[in-house]
């Protein structure tokens, strides 16, 4: 039992390594160009919750397990060794150890141990005497109690009690290891890894530049001699850069489906793929603030979604109507259709829900001639932008007028950890696709990413017992009960799930584009250039 995960974990990296002939084809050089949606706060990941921060960093660090990058459900089955070498659970599941890979440098030439990887899980603690900014994820790691060094190449994980899906959380993009002798503060200017490649420069607003690391521990890695991304927040400006050759990728599910045939159209050599995302749209209300500290006032905004208006609107119907777990077939935990009709607010008769959603505002004062005046606040890019406007649109219907708040993204997310803010659309990090990550970063009392302030005991002990639940059918029914739950209270109303197109130029090989998280798919160490 101790060694079993062990072994499959060699296994998986045996195989990684050694398909026949899976290295020939590779053309080693070459520098790929990226468009890239927004600039971000810093070039820290352990301190940003956007895409935007992550995807241009994640070659430059390790993991300790990672998932597999041609695998494009990530699930634990394509979870592979990365700075480990393997893993083994203790009996009584409470124990995760790794022994790690020797003779791994940092890219300014010092030594990996095993120290890093303590020093990076006690600076999620808020253990280590160094702080970060903002710590987006301690809440994944509420479980853990230490991280120990057994000598300088294995470590343990300690936890409080069991929880299966830990290694999923580790093998997220957003679960770099961090090299113990640089500074949080160095790290968002400057970050330092020992991934594939190193960090150049970052000029906000206008680009981020990695190179190759000559001395990459996994031998032949990478193909390419660097990444280059050009910061280009407007939409319609990236693409017609796209199509006059400028890119060989665009921005990652960044092509809405409106705009994908003007892409095909005006450059059929454009090899584009529309993908789930698992990153979807929500309706947020602070409910401290007054009026919302009524439920029935929160009850009735969510009964004023029209989830099939949005998809048709924002995405010509190329989206999926879930709740808080992606659906199937792209998710492994959400909810099938006939299910999830069942919760409350999910009924597909949008004017009794709107009926019955008037008839709450009545009673509360409100009317025609009393309307309720708020102002909604959002991220100022098109994926938040747009959704928000459909959403002012529908809560006409019910008496709510709402302004416009548009909010940089450098200012976004402290904004949102401040509370500041009455009611709001915000898009939901599902950095994996697994119950842990989605309950205890955004759902759970107290959390730091439950911007809502929603806290009920009794979803919390739910989120443990499936937590410490072995087996994945018992665990997904307790799952879909804490889904009911959250939809009862009106926890935080998921609008939608949009789909995106990424495209790319038929030279650029070797990348696969996950299905079920946008957070995880980018070390672009196998990623090589056909020219």
């Amino acid at each position: 039992m101790r060694h079993r995960h062990a072994v499959a974990a060699a296994l998986a990296l045996f195989a990684w390594f050694c398909i026949p002939g899976s290295a020939s084809a590779q053309k080693p050089g070459g520098v790929l160009k990226v468009s890239h949606f927004d600039s971000p706060a810093s070039m820290s990941p352990l301190e940003e919750a956007t895409i935007a921060a992550l995807r241009p960093v994640m070659g430059v660090f390790n993991n300790l397990v990672m998932y597999k990058q041609d695998v494009a459900q990530a699930s634990m089955n394509s979870i592979v060794p990365d700075l480990a070498t393997g893993w083994s659970w203790s009996e009584d599941g409470t124990e995760l150890t790794f022994p790690l890979r020797k003779g791994v440098k940092w890219h300014d030439g010092k030594p990996f141990t095993a120290a890093d990887v303590k020093c990076t899980w006690d600076l999620l603690q808020g253990k280590a005497n160094e702080k970060l900014r903002l710590n987006p994820r301690k809440s994944w790691y509420r479980n853990l109690d230490e991280v120990t060094a057994n000598g300088d190449y294995e470590v343990t994980f300690r936890l409080k009690r069991p929880q299966p899906a830990l290694l999923a959380l580790l093998a997220s993009g957003w679960s770099p290891v961090y090299p113990c002798h640089i500074a949080p503060a160095q790290m968002r200017q400057h970050p330092v890894g020992t991934g594939p490649f190193k960090f150049v420069e970052f000029k906000p607003n206008e680009s981020i530049k990695l190179v190759k690391n000559p001395d990459y521990w996994k031998p032949g890695r990478p193909y390419l001699d660097g990444i280059e991304y050009t910061i280009i927040k407007e939409m319609s400006t990236r693409n017609l850069a796209f199509v006059a050759g400028k890119f060989d990728l665009t921005s990652p599910y960044g092509v809405t489906i409106p705009t994908l045939k003007e892409i095909t159209d005006q450059a059929p050599w454009a090899q584009c793929e529309v993908t789930a995302t698992n990153v979807n749209r929500t309706l947020i209300v602070n409910r401290d603030k007054p009026p919302f500290d009524n439920l029935d006032l929160r009850r009735a905004l969510a009964l004023s979604l029209d989830r099939k208006a949005f998809i048709d609107i924002i995405t010509q119907g190329q989206g999926d109507i879930g709740a808080t777990m992606l659906p199937p077939p792209e998710g492994i935990w959400g909810m099938p259709p006939e299910v999830l009709r069942t919760l409350p607010g999910y009924d597909p008769n949008v004017e009794k829900n709107r009926k019955e959603a008037r008839a709450i505002l009545e009673k509360l004062g409100y009317g025609p001639n009393k309307r309720l005046s708020v102002t909604l606040s959002t991220r100022n890019i098109p994926p938040y932008r747009d959704p928000a406007a459909v959403l002012i649109g529908q809560l006409r219907d019910i008496y709510v007028d709402a302004e416009l708040d548009p909010v940089d993204t450098s200012t976004w997310y402290p904004k949102l950890l401040k509370k500041d803010f009455t009611i709001g659309l915000n898009v939901t990090e599902t950095g994996v696709d697994d119950p842990d990550q989605q309950f205890y970063e955004n759902y759970v009392c107290g959390s730091d990413r439950n911007y809502t302030g929603y806290c009920n005991p009794e979803v919390d002990k739910l989120v443990d017992r499936q937590s410490a639940e072995p087996d994945p059918g018992k665990r997904r029914d307790i799952v879909w009960q804490i889904e009911r739950m959250l939809a009862e209270d009106v926890a935080r109303p998921v609008i939608f799930y949009p789909r995106g197109a990424t495209c790319r130029k038929p030279e650029l090989k070797g990348l696969t584009i996950m299905v079920n998280s946008i957070y995880n798919g980018w070390r672009y160490e196998d990623a090589w250039l056909d020219r």
